[in-house]
């Protein structure tokens, strides 16, 4: 059983992660560079130890200084949240190798579901419909150039080994494909160590539609219902909700199915997220993630269900304890990622928060480790942290979460906060009529300056 949990990362994840096995009587160790000691994750847990400097390569990224952190301190087990080596599947090997456990999944399903190719194939043949496109890397622009005559413009090529939005590009015509191919597979080369790339259809106006599974190592696995990802930037998510608002009862069950049936095909073990594109009835797989979600919130939200609980309930060898039928979905939940950054540029603002204020009340949840007084350093991601909110219906849910969104403040720092609120009054939101390509589109109008944003 494990005792003491390394928790292989930093910021609001660490500190939920730390939550959770703090409520499970488990005792938890922090590893931190430099430019984090004094966060809140750090300061509340069992024990902490300062692994390197600021840089991610020689600090979270630094796999022998994590190891010894686990010796120096008797971790048995390792969390490593998502983000860093969440989904390096060597990292989950080495752990193995030391008899230390990694709470997520198998080595072998991290590297199966890190190649966009091999997951593609793979899904398809667990029963789960794919996006039309390449068998495989595209070696030269006349391979493309074929394929895609056949397959009809738009297309997009994509980096196997890619993620976070990086290595994509949309080709419109045989004209761009030459360039589109190089910078792909250059950008791929540079971000993650693998030039493959392949093409698939573009699809023009499509949602996000993501499926949260969990399975056990005694065969069960459950889905709990989708997460509607349409609100993106750049390929980024910004604000994510449960249930989607254009999804039938019939197709949540049917899609929930089909992706539980493939999960267990594959012999899948711990939280997982199968991603879609949705567009006229029908759902194209893009890929599996093999970690917990940013977004996991809005799923406990309305199931009742802690996912880092369960996650490390299944590294223990547990069952889950529970069917598909006793999962019940109760009302709607949405979450903000609010950022330090300008909420019209996106420039990052870090530096030391004058004032804060934590929004509260009945369905109302703020994951974040920031204090009065802390600093957010600049080396990391400008996430602050994540407003959740809960309603009985997606009105009421809404409403709660523009009453949070006025009652939460961080000073001394620029925000996304008046960024959000202007989003959730916009009455496309609100009918829930928009697509991954409506942010983009609503952000390029004639924007606002920032006074002119709801403070």
């Amino acid at each position: 059983m494990i005792e003491k949990i390394l928790i292989a990362n930093r910021g609001e994840i660490a500190l939920r992660i730390h939550r959770a096995a703090q409520e499970m009587g488990i005792k938890t160790v922090a590893i931190h560079s430099t430019a984090d000691a004094d966060a809140m994750h750090v300061r509340l847990a069992d024990m902490s130890v300062c692994i390197g400097p600021p840089p991610s390569a020689k600090s979270y990224l630094n796999i022998p200084a994590i190891l010894t952190a686990c010796q120096i301190t008797g971790a048995d087990a390792v969390h490593p949240g998502y983000g860093f080596l969440s989904e390096n599947a060597r990292f989950a090997e080495i752990l193995e190798e030391h008899s230390l456990t990694f709470i997520g999944p198998k080595a072998e399903h991290i590297r199966l579901m890190g190649d966009k190719i091999s997951a593609k194939d793979a899904v398809r043949k667990a029963g789960i419909p794919v996006v039309p496109g390449s068998a495989g890397d595209v070696a030269t622009a006349e391979d493309a150039a074929r394929l895609c005559a056949d397959m009809g413009y738009p297309v997009i090529i994509k980096a196997a080994s890619g993620g976070g939005g990086k290595g994509m590009r949309v080709v419109r015509s045989e004209a761009e494909i030459t360039e589109a191919l190089a910078n792909t597979r250059r950008e791929a080369k540079v971000n993650f160590g693998d030039d493959t790339v392949y093409i698939e259809k573009f699809l023009e106006n499509p949602r996000h539609i993501e499926v949260q599974v969990i399975a056990d190592a005694h065969g069960n696995v459950v889905h709990l219902g989708e997460r509607d990802c349409s609100l993106q930037r750049r390929h980024q998510k910004v604000l994510e909700e449960a249930p989607s608002p254009v999804l039938t009862a019939i197709e949540r069950e049917a899609i929930g199915k089909t992706v539980v049936d493939a999960v267990k095909s594959l012999g899948y073990l711990g939280v997982g997220t199968v991603e879609f594109l949705y567009e006229n009835g029908e759902f194209y797989f893009i890929e599996m993630n093999t970690r917990l979600q940013v977004e996991h919130p809005v799923t406990e939200m309305i199931t009742r269900l802690d996912l880092v609980r369960e996650q490390i309930r299944i590294a223990n060898g547990e069952e889950l304890g529970y069917s598909q039928d006793d999962i019940r979905f109760i009302g709607h939940s949405i979450e903000c990622r609010i950022n330090a950054e300008d909420p019209v540029t996106f420039t990052p603002s870090p530096g030391k928060i004058k004032d804060f204020h934590q929004a509260g009340g009945l369905g109302v949840r703020f994951d974040s480790g920031v204090y009065t007084g802390y600093s957010i350093p600049p080396y990391y991601d400008s996430l602050i942290g994540k407003l959740i909110v809960h309603g009985m219906n997606r009105e009421e849910c809404i409403m709660r979460l523009q009453r949070s969104l006025h009652e939460l403040v961080i000073s001394g720092v620029k925000t996304t906060i008046p960024l959000f609120e202007d989003l959730i009054a916009n009455e496309d939101f609100l009918s829930g009529n928009y697509d991954i390509n409506w942010l983009e589109k609503y952000l390029s109008r004639e924007q606002p300056g920032e006074d002119d944003l709801k403070k």
